[in-house]
């Protein structure tokens, strides 16, 4: 006969057994879910808490950014109008046998910015070239006033207007040459006519040259969207300064790719402009072409006699590999770095002449009108 003890115990191991194996299915089957609601409620917390800081202060000043940017540099900005009469050979072929001429007038809606209170205004050469009449619409009255041109540098594609007002709201500028790639910037202007529009993107290059096939040019690149009637207008920075003057598309809408003179070289152009009406660049009488393979340098090919560059004994067959301690890349980085020394200063070139470097020291002239 069994043991009513042992008996007693066999039982109560079995219960504990399927109790146990109850626990253990309840938790295979109630758990996974029971994992997801806490993940979940640990998600719409870590949300909340997100949506609760930017709706407090700790992102409101990057939303804020933009809006800043536009209250600071807008007011700034202008749209500038050029018109001209066009007359078609018809027109000129009625006009001499004393008919009625019936002109066109051809209009251009550009950019501007003004850089002095009492009416100075930047923008692009090719804005207001040729123009009979050039208007600027300001901010603050809507109203259009003639302007007047100032002076103005086709080389750098950059014109100075004047027009009757003053207490105008100007534009600071940056350092251009500060700027990295990479780097936020604005740009503000008129682009289809529609006044201060802000777009913005990055520096997606600095040092562009060669982008309208002219020597005296260098550009910033960026992928602020630029079209038609920006010309002109600012590039500003994430302090709002202006860092360049946007000038140029790769073809006729936008890409992606765009181009601005650098403020540096815009603010010196401007202020030359004011001082003497027209823009001097530095001249040596020599010629130049970059060193073939890629190597850095740039070969004189010919030195034009009396020149400052024959005065101080270049020859052809040189090979210019520095500029005033910095390095020449190729005959483009040549041009820039000469015709922006000062006038009358002297500059250390150093040569590569018969496998030899040799340091020569030049004056710089004044480059001739019609050069």
């Amino acid at each position: 006969m069994p043991d009513p003890a042992t008996a007693t115990a066999s039982t109560s191991r079995r219960t504990l057994l399927l109790f146990l194996g109850l626990v253990f299915l309840v938790t295979l089957i109630v758990w996974p879910s029971l994992s997801g609601r806490i993940q979940y409620a640990r998600t719409r917390a870590e949300l909340a808490a997100i949506r609760d800081a930017a709706g407090r202060a700790e992102l409101t000043p990057v939303g804020k950014l933009f809006t800043t940017l536009v209250r600071i540099v807008g007011p700034s900005v202008v749209q500038v109008r050029a018109t001209r009469q066009v007359r078609t050979l018809a027109d000129e072929i009625r006009a001499l046998r004393g008919d009625a001429s019936r002109d066109w007038i051809d209009e251009t809606f550009a950019s501007g910015v003004v850089v002095a209170a009492d009416g100075v205004i930047l923008t692009n050469y090719h804005v207001v070239s040729q123009a009979d009449t050039v208007e600027v619409r300001l901010v603050a009255s809507g109203d259009p006033l003639p302007a007047e041109l100032v002076g103005a540098d086709a080389a750098s594609d950059l014109a100075v207007l004047r027009v009757d007002a003053d207490q105008l709201p100007v534009a600071s500028w940056g350092d251009s040459d500060q700027l990295e790639v990479g780097e936020m910037v604005w740009a503000i202007g008129n682009p289809l006519g529609l006044d201060r529009t802000v777009t913005y993107g990055i520096v997606s290059g600095v040092g562009r040259r060669g982008v309208l096939d002219d020597p005296f040019q260098e550009f910033l690149q960026t992928d602020a969207s630029i079209n038609p009637g920006n010309s002109g207008g600012p590039l500003v920075d994430v302090h709002g300064n202006v860092v360049g003057i946007t000038t140029a598309i790769v073809g006729r809408d936008y890409r992606g790719i765009g181009f601005a003179i650098p403020g540096n070289i815009a603010r010196d152009v401007c202020e030359e402009i004011l001082e003497t009406g027209h823009v001097e660049r530095g001249y040596l009488g020599v010629a130049l072409r970059s060193v073939v393979g890629g190597r850095s340098g740039g070969v004189v090919v010919a030195v034009e006699e009396g020149s400052p560059a024959a005065m101080a004994g270049l020859a052809p067959g040189d090979v210019v590999v520095g500029f005033d301690g910095r390095l020449i890349e190729g005959s483009a980085e040549f041009v820039l770095f000469l015709t922006r020394a000062p006038i009358g200063s002297t500059v250390t070139l150093e040569l590569l002449r018969d496998g030899r470097r040799k340091l020569v020291d030049v004056t710089i002239g004044r480059r001739p009108v019609d050069r």
